[in-house]
Parts: structure tokens; C-alpha cells; sequence
């Protein structure tokens, strides 16, 4: 008897539960807002059932092998104000709420590697993972060489005075650099014909500066006070982003690396809610003035360009059958004339050149013990990893 399209069993086996658990997933953790006591009873179940879902699958999974200045203004945020008195209550109330945050898009990509044991993206799911921790290493690592670069003020002005003792002069730096040529017209253009710090800054303020020994050198960086300048390590975690801008926003990259890893592997649907959600994200990051809306966009087109840049780690192509065409194309005029003169002998040995073109891991010998242990040690640190994550930080 062929079972209906919606059948569970039916939805597992053509890998399309992946879908259903994603949005079961983000529906469960939004009753936090309607709801906390339904909200503290579904999670835990939910989380088990995934867990339990993807554990049952990986013995039969066989590809183991293979940072105070007033903002500046951005027509964003003023457009964003502008939709607020023009569109529905309804839609504006959907554009605020908190529907998806970081942890969600780390969950939903978490989700779409272990999908492989259910044959919903191609093997290995490894590469999958690969290609995604890679890509944002590049992107977090681009984004600190263009934050660091300028400094521009933090979309909400109150941040340092209510996040940190902001000492009572600026950096010594900014002393001599900026400040006697911040607010003049004239000076700014002696500076730029001159190319020379020419004014006379005054007497320079130094800054606090704790004994903190090898990492004194972080006291410029962090610029502390003695009532929290006791350790260098404390006052680091305490800094978290900073207060100024961070160009561009590190939380829409890793939504749009969700996004494309997503729609790459797995397509159909879904990937286009996983779109919607991302630019909900971008949307929300404007509006709460976390980022400007340039972080965003970056942050967009960032991603996607790196993430079509690291193809090579893994695709969901079939790109040892591509290798093999290739080569193929190569030796045609060969083969031919090798079976016209009847040479089976040079045709086997043409046809094996194309076979070791291929020079996948599934070609290699390994030990039936390393077979299993590698699964189980990757499976138990990815959880324990995951677990880890989502207890021992705030959002992921």
C-alpha cells in the first residue's frame, strides 16, 4: 500500500522532515513569547526528539570516509520609522518581533549537517561543516581588518557611559590626532595640505596603567580604570564587542552563511524561508540600531561571495563525476582510435586512467574499528560542543 505524501515515514525517508523540523524548531522556541510555562515543557522534548531522530540514523550512515559621538545618520532606519506609520499594525508588530536571533541560524545549519545521516544533503556532512566554519573564520577575520580600520560611532550613544567607566579624556592617540581637528574647518584643511600633525595638543593626558604584566600592552586596547583595572582578563570579557559600529554585522553573516549553506545543500521551500528569516534579521538589527544599515548589507553580499569562494571544500556537485568527464573528453580521440584497432588492452588501460582520476577517500582502505570509532567520537563532541554552547552562553 504507497503511503500518502504527507506521511511521516514517507517525509523521513525522502529527506524532507528536515524542513518540518526546522520550522517546528524555530515555532517552539517563539512560544517564549506567548507562552514560557509551554515554552519550558516543548524545548526540552523537541531538543530530545532531534537528538534522538539523528543518533538512530548514524549507524546506518555510510559516508563516515568521505564597540559617546552621536550616530550617523542612516536613510535605513529613517525609511524603516517611515514603513512603521504607513503599513498595518499587524506587519509592523511582525517586523519587530524577536522571531530568529544568532543561536537560531547556528541551530538551523547544526540541524542541516546532522541531516546527512538522513540522506537529505550529500556526504560528507563533514565537508559540509568544513566549508561553513571556514568561511566565517575568513569573514570574522575581514570584518575586524575593516572595523578596525576607522572607528565610527555606535548607533545607540549610550552604550559606553552604561556599559563601561569611560575614562574623563579621550585616547592619547585621538589627543594629538583628532581632537584639535575635529571641529574645525580651517585646521582640517591645514592638515590635509600640510599632511602633518601640526597643532599643539597640550599637555597629554596619559592612561591608568595597572601592572598587568606581559599583557600591558592591552592597556591602550581596553583602556582601564582603577576601580576595574585589577585584571586585564576581566575587563576583556566585559568589553564584548565595544561600543563603537562594527562594519559589518557579524551575526547577519552568519545568517547568510546559514542561508546559502542551506539553500546550496538542501534547496527547495524551505531555503526560502531561511531567506525571509535572514532578511527579517537584517531588518531588526536596523531597527533595535544594533548596526547600521550598511553593516547589514555588507554583511549580505559578504557572505554570499564568500561563501561561492570556498566551493572547493565541498558542493553539493558532483564534482568527482565532473573530474572523470573531463578526463574523458581528454583521451576521447584515444579511445576511439584504440577501439577501431581493436586494442582492448589500451581501452582498459585508458578507462583506468579515468578511474584514477578520481582520487576520492572512498578509493581508500580503512580499518573497520577506525570506521566506527571516528563516527562516535565526532558525533559525542559535536553534541557535547552544541550543548556546551547553548548553556554556558547567552545566545548561542
Amino acid at each position: 500500500m504507497r503511503r500518502p505524501w504527507w506521511s511521516p515515514l514517507r517525509l523521513l525517508n525522502n529527506g524532507g522532515g528536515l524542513g518540518v523540523a526546522a520550522i517546528a524548531y524555530i515555532a517552539v522556541d517563539y512560544t517564549r513569547e506567548i507562552s514560557p510555562t509551554w515554552h519550558s515543557r516543548l524545548q526540552p522534548l523537541l531538543y530530545a526528539a532531534l537528538s534522538l531522530a539523528a543518533l538512530s540514523r548514524i549507524p546506518f550512515y555510510t559516508h563516515w570516509s568521505s564597540e559617546n559621538t552621536p550616530p550617523v545618520p542612516d536613510t535605513g532606519q529613517w525609511l524603516l520609522l517611515a514603513l512603521n506609520e504607513k503599513l498595518p499594525q499587524i506587519v509592523v508588530e511582525i517586523l519587530r518581533a524577536h522571531i530568529v536571533t544568532l543561536q537560531h541560524f547556528l541551530m538551523l545549519f547544526i540541524m542541516l549537517g546532522f541531516s546527512v545521516v538522513f540522506d537529505s544533503v550529500k556526504a560528507p556532512g563533514l565537508g559540509l561543516g568544513a566549508r561553513y566554519l571556514f568561511t566565517m573564520a575568513i569573514g570574522r577575520l575581514l570584518r575586524a581588518i575593516t572595523f578596525v580600520s576607522t572607528i565610527l560611532p555606535s548607533a545607540r550613544p549610550w552604550c559606553a557611559a552604561t556599559r563601561f567607566q569611560v575614562p574623563g579624556h579621550p585616547h592619547r592617540w585621538a589627543q594629538k590626532y583628532y581632537v584639535p581637528y575635529a571641529s574645525d574647518a580651517n585646521a582640517i584643511r591645514q592638515v590635509i595640505h600640510q599632511d602633518f600633525a601640526y597643532a599643539d595638543p597640550g599637555k597629554i593626558v596619559g592612561e591608568y596603567r595597572p601592572d598587568w604584566g606581559s599583557m600591558s600592552f592591552l592597556i591602550d586596547f581596553l583602556r582601564p580604570t582603577p576601580s576595574e583595572g585589577s585584571t586585564w582578563y576581566h575587563l576583556l570579557k566585559k568589553a564584548g564587542g565595544g561600543c563603537n559600529d562594527l562594519l559589518y554585522s557579524g551575526h547577519m553573516l552568519v545568517a547568510v552563511l546559514t542561508a546559502m549553506a542551506w539553500t546550496e545543500a538542501y534547496g527547495g521551500y524551505s531555503s526560502a524561508l531561511v531567506w525571509l528569516l535572514v532578511l527579517h534579521s537584517a531588518q531588526r538589527e536596523i531597527r533595535e540600531r544594533h548596526h547600521y544599515s550598511v553593516d547589514c548589507f555588507v554583511a549580505i553580499y559578504v557572505g554570499i561571495l564568500l561563501w561561492k569562494m570556498t566551493g572547493f571544500i565541498w558542493s553539493s556537485r558532483n564534482l568527482s563525476r565532473n573530474k572523470k568527464l573531463v578526463k574523458l573528453d581528454k583521451i576521447h580521440g584515444k579511445l576511439i582510435q584504440a577501439a577501431k584497432d581493436s586494442d582492448m588492452e589500451g581501452v582498459r588501460e585508458l578507462l583506468k586512467e579515468v578511474e584514477l582520476e578520481n582520487s576520492d577517500s572512498q578509493d581508500r582502505k580503512v580499518n573497520s574499528k577506525l570506521l566506527w570509532l571516528f563516527p562516535l567520537v565526532t558525533t559525542i563532541s559535536t553534541f557535547t560542543i552544541v550543548i556546551l554552547a547553548f548553556t554556558h552562553t547567552s545566545d548561542g
